[in-house]
């Protein structure tokens, strides 16, 4: 599959060791406002770019994003086409059987049911559920009684309430949050439940140990220095869940 090159490699004045020798190259969708996404001036941006790039400094790394379809994101990384994933990934137990994860630089993020006002509740157990391919919304949904349709890109499970395809989606809250701030009160929130995982971190393959120990260090100054909790209230509102 064709990877787009989106940022300049972030050089490292006097980076030593051998992670500092290589290009670290960090997968994301690109596509999953606001922890990553092109904007007007098509340009990679987001709260886990931000993020990145300031680990990679701290880590004195030189590093490159790479997008990719979420649907083969892990079997991609898996493969050696990047070294990590920065895509609004939860940690969760299924995933720990392919890849390994960092230590958490989000919260868990609970999941919502999104629909149309005036929809009725009660066809989060009925209706039809649209939800994204591979995430663990589609696993929760396909748990229930509903019926779910799933999509390759989260833009697509919005287009499918909105055209009556199907009757509410099911998402990280987060991500929804947005589209029901800016949509006039057209879309509205249902319901919130938990979602399975440890928190959003960054996936890597099984065999990079050093490379996990060495974002693992470089989250860890990031938390005490109270930056990470500052990029975090700054895409996610100031009622984010932070780290103490």
């Amino acid at each position: 599959m064709k990877k787009l090159l989106l940022s300049a490699a972030i050089l490292a004045l006097g980076a030593s060791g051998a992670l500092a020798q290589q290009v670290v190259r960090l997968g994301t969708e690109g596509a999953y406002p606001p922890y990553n996404y092109i904007n007007e001036s098509n340009e990679l941006v987001g709260f886990e770019i931000d993020l990145g790039n300031e680990l990679c400094a701290r880590a004195s790394l030189t590093c490159e994003w790479v997008q990719n379809d979420w649907d083969s994101i892990i079997p991609n990384l898996v493969a050696g086409n990047y070294d990590a994933i920065m895509a609004g990934m939860n940690a969760t137990e299924a995933r720990a059987e392919v890849i390994a994860f960092s230590d958490p630089y989000k919260l868990p993020d609970p999941s919502a049911y999104m629909a149309l006002d005036g929809t009725d509740p009660s066809i989060m157990e009925s209706g039809v559920i649209a939800a994204q391919s591979n995430t663990m919304q589609a696993s929760m949904a396909a748990d229930t009684s509903a019926t779910l349709i799933e999509f390759p890109t989260a833009d697509e499970t919005i287009a499918a309430v909105r055209n009556g395809t199907a009757d509410a989606v099911l998402a990280d809250r987060d991500f929804l949050l947005t589209y029901v701030n800016e949509s006039n009160g057209e879309l509205v929130f249902l319901a919130t439940v938990p979602s399975p995982g440890a928190g959003v971190s960054i996936g890597l393959r099984q065999s990079d140990t050093d490379l996990a120990a060495t974002f693992n260090t470089a989250l860890d100054q990031m938390k005490a220095d109270g930056s990470l909790n500052a990029l975090l209230r700054q895409w996610f509102g100031e009622e984010v869940p932070v780290f103490e």
